[in-house]
């Protein structure tokens, strides 16, 4: 087949959880067919390390935006019906190389990841056309006006009503829909669209995400994820006021390290606190990873599957989750991680792990396997592939019903 693969972020390289997903999905399809991807890029920087998805890819189309102009875009959007995300996506450069692409090509598959990009081949002529949510973005925008202050809180609202209502919209325009998790797409389904809808989960690397024959620090826990993103913002400062200093009430040695890149100032004075660690950026994550104890995702606001926690199980380290995070990660607590939804709750679970080196060690056998069984990037295509043939399959089955139709009323 040849494939049209449009993307939010440029999926190269996959360091990030919006670039994760659709860099598995191409470099998969790729095994067997011709895919060209089109996405947009916010730096020199990244589009030089993007030229990479050539090894993965057949043809790729890069548009360069800029910040200050996408901004722009999106207060354009803000009087108006339209969602502002859909302003920080576009790219008129874009938009025209797609367009030439759909005019002198002929697509068997038009594939999107992230509905914020799906207005570019909302209407293009394809065999099939499958738009893949991942997450729901609209929700996330509903549960971010709970945690911002007025009036960030009004305009958050008022994005996710208007995102929510383009959702609804652009699931009437494809053949099928995808997200992330079986939740996602139970959201999804509750729009009543009639659309059809599937799910496919989110894989993690088990082979660069292992477990480590160094040893580890009993007395240090660790959070991994990008902090220019703010409900990992949010969840660090809310564990660092109301959790840590029970923990080292109990356990005065226990040190946390906020591992990520971009941290604001807000998460900087972070590490003024007794035990706590900001990083930054750093080249590799898993070291940091490695030699915790534990990894804590105290998510309050999450939507989907956090990837963070996928690779911390792969890599053997025992993860204690919010209930709202751990909806996104196919496991059961206490089985295979442990999950909290007050603050008395996380104490006992991390101080339960720190304290016993063998429910750490039974975690940490339960979580790796757990993961090589239900979250493999190999069986996720699985899935996927099952997903485009029985849609190819029904659109074939689609002119036959109709001519057998025809015979019958003749």
């Amino acid at each position: 087949m040849r494939v049209l693969f449009v993307c939010h972020r440029f999926p190269y390289p996959p360091k990030r959880g919006g670039k994760i997903r659709p860099f598995n999905i191409i470099r998969h399809l790729s095994i067997k067919h011709e895919v060209t991807v089109a996405s947009i890029v916010r730096s020199e920087e990244e589009a030089s390390e993007g030229r990479d998805l050539a090894r993965h890819c057949a043809h790729y189309e890069m548009a360069r935006v800029n910040e200050p102009v996408q901004a722009l875009r999106m207060a354009a959007l803000l009087p108006t019906t339209s969602p502002s995300s859909l302003g920080y996506f576009y790219s008129g450069r874009l938009a025209r190389r797609i367009n030439e692409l759909l005019r002198t090509g002929r697509y068997d598959l038009v594939f999107v990841h992230c509905s914020s990009v799906a207005h570019y081949v909302e209407n293009a002529k394809a065999c099939l056309r499958i738009l893949d949510y991942g997450d729901m973005d609209s929700q996330k925008w509903r549960e971010y006006s709970r945690y911002k202050p007025f009036p960030l809180s009004l305009g958050y609202g008022i994005e996710a009503v208007k995102l929510e209502r383009e959702e609804k919209r652009l699931a009437t325009k494809f053949d099928m829909c995808t997200a992330t998790t079986r939740g996602e797409c139970e959201t999804l389904r509750s729009y009543g669209t009639g659309a059809a809808t599937d799910w496919f989960p989110n894989g993690v690397d088990s082979d660069y995400f292992k477990p480590s024959e160094a040893p580890y620090d009993p007395d240090t826990i660790a959070f991994v994820g990008r902090m220019d993103y703010y409900p990992n913002q949010e969840c660090m400062s809310s564990f660092c006021d109301r959790v840590l200093p029970r923990l080292q009430a109990q356990r005065p040695s226990v040190k946390l390290d906020i591992v990520g890149a971009d941290p604001p100032p807000s998460v900087r004075r972070l590490a003024k606190l007794k035990g706590v660690t900001v990083t930054g950026s750093v080249p590799d994550v898993r070291p940091f990873l490695q030699r915790a104890a534990l990894m804590v995702a105290p998510l309050n606001i999450a939507r989907g599957t956090q990837n963070k926690i996928l690779e911390a199980m792969a890599a053997g380290v025992p993860v204690v989750s919010s209930a709202l995070a751990a909806k996104g990660v196919d496991a059961r607590s206490p089985d295979h991680f442990l999950v909290a939804s007050a603050e008395d709750q996380y104490v006992t679970a991390i101080l339960g792990v720190l304290g016993n080196p063998q429910e750490r060690q039974r975690l940490s056998h339960a979580g790796r396997d757990r993961i090589l069984s239900h979250h493999a990037w190999e069986k996720s295509m699985q899935r996927l592939d099952n997903i485009i043939g029985s849609c190819l399959e029904a659109k074939r089955e689609r002119p036959r019903e109709l001519r057998e139709t025809v015979k019958e009323s003749q």
